[in-house]
Formats: C-alpha cells, sequence, structure tokens
C-alpha cells in the first residue's frame, strides 16, 4: 500500500474507534453538552428581559444563540482532551507504536471524531435554540453555509489545541482542568453582551481573544447583518489556532518515547 493509502486506512480505523468509545461511553460528552444548554435556558428564561434592554426574550436569544453554539464547540472538545490524556495513561499509544500502523492515524482519529461530535452537538443545542423561539430568517442560504463552516473550522481549531491539551496532561482529570479555559473564554467575549456594556478596563480582554470575532462573525451570518472586519479576524484565528494546535500536538506526540 502506498503511504496516503496505509494513512486513509488506519486513520479511519482510529476514527471507528473513537467514535465506539464515544457511543458506549456517552456521559462525558452528555455532561459536557449540558453546560451550554443550563446556560441557554438560564440567561433566556431568568434574565432574558433584564439582559435585553427592554427588548424582550425573542431579542436577546437571537443574540445569545451564535455564542452559545461555539461555547457548545469549547465544551465539546474537553472531552477530546480527556480521551487523549487516557489513551496516553493507559498504554494503548505505547501498544499501537509495536503495531504496522500509520504514526499519525491515532491523533488524526481523535481530531476527526471530535469534529464530527462537535457538530452534531452543535446541531442539537440549535434545535433546543429553535425550540426556544431562535430564529434565522433573515440569513441566506450562502451565509448559512459559511455559518456552518465557520463552525467547522472552528471546532477543528479548538480539537487541535485540545488534543495538545491532553498529550501534556499526566491524567484525565489534569487534563479536563487544563482545557478548562476553551468553556470560560466565551464567557468574557460578547457571547452574552456587547463589548461596549462592559467596563472599559474589561473591554480589551473581551475583545481580543478568538471567541469574540468568531462570535460576532456567527451571529452576523445567522441574523443577516454586517460581520465587518470580524470575518477575517475569525478566520485568522481558526487558522492560527489550528496550525499552532497541530505542531504542538505532533511535536509533543512525536516527542515521547517510542
Amino acid at each position: 500500500m502506498s503511504a496516503l493509502s496505509l494513512a486513509v486506512r488506519d486513520s479511519t480505523t482510529m476514527l471507528r474507534r473513537n467514535l465506539l468509545h464515544a457511543r458506549r461511553y456517552p456521559s462525558l460528552t452528555l455532561n459536557l453538552l449540558l453546560t451550554p444548554v443550563m446556560l441557554l435556558l438560564l440567561f433566556v428564561y431568568i434574565f432574558g428581559n433584564a439582559m435585553s434592554g427592554g427588548a424582550g426574550r425573542s431579542a436577546y436569544i437571537a443574540y445569545i444563540v451564535p455564542g452559545i453554539l461555539l461555547m457548545t464547540i469549547g465544551s465539546t472538545v474537553v472531552g477530546t482532551a480527556v480521551s487523549v490524556s487516557n489513551d496516553m495513561t493507559e498504554g494503548i499509544i505505547a501498544r499501537f507504536r509495536t503495531m504496522a500502523i500509520h504514526r499519525g492515524s491515532v491523533l488524526i482519529g481523535h481530531v476527526i471524531g471530535s469534529v464530527l461530535q462537535s457538530v452534531a452537538s452543535v446541531v442539537l443545542v440549535g434545535a433546543v435554540s429553535v425550540a426556544m423561539g431562535f430564529r434565522s430568517t433573515h440569513a441566506t442560504a450562502l451565509e448559512w453555509l459559511a455559518a456552518f463552516g465557520l463552525l467547522v473550522l472552528f471546532a477543528l481549531a479548538l480539537t487541535w489545541i485540545a488534543v495538545g491539551m491532553g498529550l501534556i496532561s499526566p491524567n484525565a482529570e489534569a487534563a479536563s482542568n487544563n482545557a478548562m479555559p476553551l468553556i470560560l473564554l466565551p464567557l468574557i467575549s460578547s457571547a452574552f453582551v456587547p463589548i461596549d456594556a462592559m467596563p472599559g478596563w474589561f473591554q480589551p480582554i473581551a475583545q481580543y481573544q478568538p471567541f469574540t470575532p468568531a462570535i460576532e462573525t456567527l451571529r452576523g451570518l445567522l441574523l443577516g447583518t454586517e460581520i465587518g472586519h470580524n470575518g477575517w479576524l475569525a478566520l485568522a484565528w481558526s487558522l492560527g489556532l489550528a496550525v499552532l494546535g497541530y505542531f504542538w500536538s505532533a511535536s509533543k506526540f512525536n516527542s515521547d518515547p517510542k
């Protein structure tokens, strides 16, 4: 077999392995998925009228859903960090290295599986949002396609970062803690309130981080409004994090004792 055929075959096998693990042990995914759903219910039904400034819950749910969808991706990839850490500490990687398989297929299987799980989680949270009253009537088919592409690219970027976090963690608990910023960063972005409404000293923290331009871009695409320069910033952040996470993960994985 050619090197490419071997890589595709082994990566597909590792992807199947990770999807089977997710199906057999769904509790971790469900627990992580519960966080964005609970925040959505809390902010819409409890704080919705107050946070909307009098515009009502329907206006506020339209505002926060893009941030919740990206938070869902951050929550889902925490499970990837835990899964990678488990593989590294339980000895399975050492066994894989004694077999005639493509070396990079282990990480590729984790990444593709995580992206697929992230997309599925976004669909589930999106369905909950629609049931609560979210509508995207002003978005065109092209904007919907661009929004989906952004979600997939952002999921890929965060997944590679999560893989790196899993590789450097000595156990599953440490991996979960190391990946926690991927859940916390949306809370200090423009996901729930506009940046202009934040204290002046805090605004740069919310502005200059990857989630804010991604949220503003997704919000513009789903609601059919202007996205300005946020689209390019979101693309730059996503590609930059994906490249950084890939080289970090590959370096750490390849430096481990054979």
